[in-house]
C-alpha cells in the first residue's frame, strides 16, 4: 500500500482525485489540504509516499514548498499551466498532470510510482525486480482488473486496444503503447505492429502465424527471426 495526501486549493480538484485513489488498489489518502502548510503537521507525523501537488496556490506555490523539503515522497504535479513542467521535472518530480486529466492518465502517473518505489525498495534490500500481477482499464464504465497470467494476446484498434483474456474480450480506450509499456517484457512479446501475445499461451507456430487457442495471428515478415528466437529462447528441440 501506498500513502498519500493531497495539497490543492481548488476543492473540486480534490474531490476528483480522492475519488480516483479510491479506484486504485494500492493507494490510500492520508489527508487532503488546501495549501502546503497545513500538509506540515502530517508529513512530519506519518510516512507519506506520495503527494498530488498543485503548484498555483495561495501563500506558497506548489514548486516552492517542494524545494523546502529535504527528503520529499514522490510528487505528482497537477496543474492547469503547462509552462512549469521542465521546472517541475527539474525538481525529480515523478509525473506532470495537466488538468483536466483521464482516469486513464492519471493511472499510468501512479503505476510509474509504484514501479519506481518499488524498484527503489527492492534495490536497498538487494532483491530483483518483481513485476506487479496486474492491471486496471476502464470497460463499460468499469474498473477492471486484468491479471497478467489471464492475457492471451493484445490487439490494436484505432483509437481502442481489445486485451483477450482466457474469459473473455475487454475493449478499452486506451493507445497500443500504453499497455506495450505496462507489460513485462519477459512474459510478452510484440510480434506485429497490432498484436502483443503472452508467450507462455502460445500453442504452436505454422509459417507466419502463431496459434493461440482459436486464434491466429500475424507475425511481422520484417521481425520473424528475432520474435522465433525470442520465443523459442534455446528451447526448441531437435534431433
Amino acid at each position: 500500500m501506498l500513502y498519500c495526501i493531497i495539497i490543492d486549493d481548488e476543492p473540486l480538484a480534490r474531490k476528483g482525485l480522492k475519488e480516483y485513489i479510491q479506484d486504485v488498489d494500492f493507494l490510500h489518502c492520508e489527508g487532503e489540504f488546501e495549501n502546503p502548510l497545513k500538509a506540515m503537521d502530517l508529513l512530519l507525523r506519518k510516512k507519506i509516499d506520495l503527494i498530488f501537488l498543485d503548484i498555483q496556490m495561495p501563500k506558497i506555490t506548489g514548486l516552492e514548498f517542494m524545494k523546502t523539503l529535504s527528503q520529499p515522497p514522490q510528487v505528482i504535479f497537477t496543474t492547469a499551466y503547462p509552462h512549469y513542467a521542465v521546472e517541475g521535472f527539474e525538481l525529480n518530480a515523478i509525473d506532470y498532470l495537466l488538468k483536466p486529466f483521464s482516469f486513464e492518465r492519471f493511472w499510468k502517473a501512479v503505476v510509474k510510482v509504484r514501479n519506481q518505489i518499488e524498484a527503489n525498495r527492492q534495490m536497498i534490500a538487494g532483491e530483483p525486480k518483481i513485476e506487479p500481477g496486474h492491471f486496471f482499464i476502464k470497460s463499460d464504465s468499469r474498473l477492471i482488473k486484468i491479471k497478467y497470467e489471464d492475457i492471451l494476446f493484445v490487439e490494436a484498434l484505432q483509437n481502442y486496444v481489445a486485451i483477450y483474456t482466457k474469459d473473455k474480450k475487454h475493449i478499452a480506450y486506451l493507445t497500443f503503447k500504453s499497455v506495450e509499456e505496462n507489460l513485462p517484457q519477459h512474459q510478452f512479446l510484440k510480434i506485429h505492429k497490432s498484436f502483443i501475445v503472452a508467450i507462455a499461451k502460445i500453442e504452436s507456430i505454422e509459417g507466419n502465424e502463431i496459434k493461440i487457442g482459436s486464434h491466429s495471428l500475424p507475425i511481422s515478415r520484417t521481425s520473424k527471426e528475432e520474435v522465433m528466437e525470442k520465443i523459442l529462447q534455446n528451447r526448441y528441440l531437435k534431433r
